[in-house]
């Protein structure tokens, strides 16, 4: 981006603006906003109009009883003016998303001023790639910058497509896109060892990929939350009521055999913080993962597999974390994952490379503060995830390719 001249040039920016908005319709986290800010004071500052573009939620899936959308619920409108005062310049929100409307709007903007339009998604093209629509946005502007790690993996009219209607000089990523790749590439490509995955949630079927393709580049991969479950009872323990996909044991099986004979160590809690109840108010104790009663389940890693897996973390050079340990968002079963956010830090202040990616992970680090203590917090869960397994990214194949 940063070898494109931009003065007095129209710029259409793919933001991810997909912020959470409180009962009063005011932003209530603005991480998002401020990760696009140097990459919009980049083009602002060399006398460009901007022309901002993001979705908001799922309007096309959440529609009224009477199939229609609910536009102030999902208004990006609040938005501008709260990136106004982050940037400390004036905003316009442009209401409209297509059509005569959005051309006439865009065609009477000022020289060198920022306007945001409204959500993408309120156009039924927009999450299936519609190319008309692709090719309406992209015709407002003579230059396009991808900003939107989070919607990377979705071939949507308003990356990918927008995109193939560029030659390769007159589009880049932005610089929060560029970030976002580079630190997965200090995790795929030739990272410094030992290379440590630690990976939570629920489900093994969320991870399979992610797994597969670490066993190739990792050393040690750590398993936490309800997964580590389904590992247990593969490997024959008993596991009382903790989740389990039973239709995935021979998969669990059979990663651990692939890891074993790739050298990679695949570690799993050796004790459990256990509960008669899935509830703040549960009773509660400690047993060993592989040995948990009837009518109990694991919620949380135990003492033991936190220090186990600390001593693992703390000799790490490079670690890769994506999800939480245990169910994160009842309090009484939230620490291991801060815990384990704990030693991440640490690993980082030692020196270690360490990528937090995923939901649950990146809010433990934001709740306790740590974010800036470990060395990059990822703007997109489920597009960092595609990517660490190798997975499509349309938007960034579009953006790296000429016209399509």
């Amino acid at each position: 981006m940063e070898s494109i001249n931009f003065e007095g040039q129209q710029v259409l920016v793919r933001v991810d603006f997909n912020v959470p908005l409180n009962d009063e319709n005011q932003v209530s986290d603005d991480t998002r906003l401020k990760a696009a800010i140097p990459t919009i004071q980049h083009i602002h500052h060399q006398g460009a109009t901007i022309l901002l573009m993001s979705h908001l939620g799922r309007p096309q899936k959440k529609k009224n009883e009477d199939g229609t959308i609910d536009k102030q619920k999902f208004s990006l409108a609040p938005v501008a003016p709260y990136l106004s005062d982050l940037l400390d310049v004036p905003i316009s929100f442009i209401p409209y998303t297509a059509g005569q409307l959005l051309k006439d709007a865009v065609q009477n903007l000022e020289p060198g001023s920022i306007a945001l339009i409204e959500n993408t998604r309120f156009e039924a093209g927009e999450e299936k790639g519609d190319p008309a629509l692709a090719q309406e946005w992209a015709e407002l502007a003579d230059i396009f910058i991808n900003d939107a790690f989070g919607t990377a993996h979705r071939n949507h009219a308003s990356n990918a497509g927008v995109a193939s209607y560029f030659s390769g000089e007159r589009k880049s990523f932005g610089f929060l896109m560029q970030k976002e790749l580079e630190a997965a590439e200090r995790i795929l490509n030739n990272p410094a060892r030992p290379l440590t995955a630690i990976l939570g949630g629920a489900k093994v079927s969320d991870k399979i990929g992610l797994i597969d393709n670490l066993l190739d580049k990792a050393d040690y991969i750590i398993v936490g939350g309800g997964m580590a479950y389904t590992f247990m009872k593969a490997l024959g323990g008993t596991i009382g009521n903790s989740l389990c996909e039973e239709n995935k044991l021979d998969l669990a099986r059979s990663l651990v055999e692939k890891a074993a004979a790739q050298n990679v160590k695949i570690v799993l809690p050796e004790d459990s913080k256990i509960a008669d109840s899935f509830s703040e108010t549960a009773h509660t104790q400690l047993s060993p993962s592989n040995e948990i009663p009837n009518g109990w389940m694991g919620l949380d890693i135990g003492n033991t597999a936190m220090q186990d897996f600390g001593e693992i973390i703390l000799k790490s050079k490079t670690i890769c974390w994506n999800g939480p340990m245990g169910v994160f968002e009842l309090a009484p079963f939230a620490h291991g994952t801060k815990k384990i956010a704990e030693q991440v830090a640490q690993a980082t202040k030692n020196g270690a490379f360490t990528l937090v990616g995923g939901g649950d992970s990146v809010a433990a680090v934001n709740q306790m503060g740590l974010a800036n203590q470990v060395s990059y917090v990822s703007t997109g869960g489920g597009a960092m995830l595609t990517l660490l397994e190798g997975g499509e990214m349309p938007g960034i194949d579009s953006i790296k390719t000429g016209r399509l």
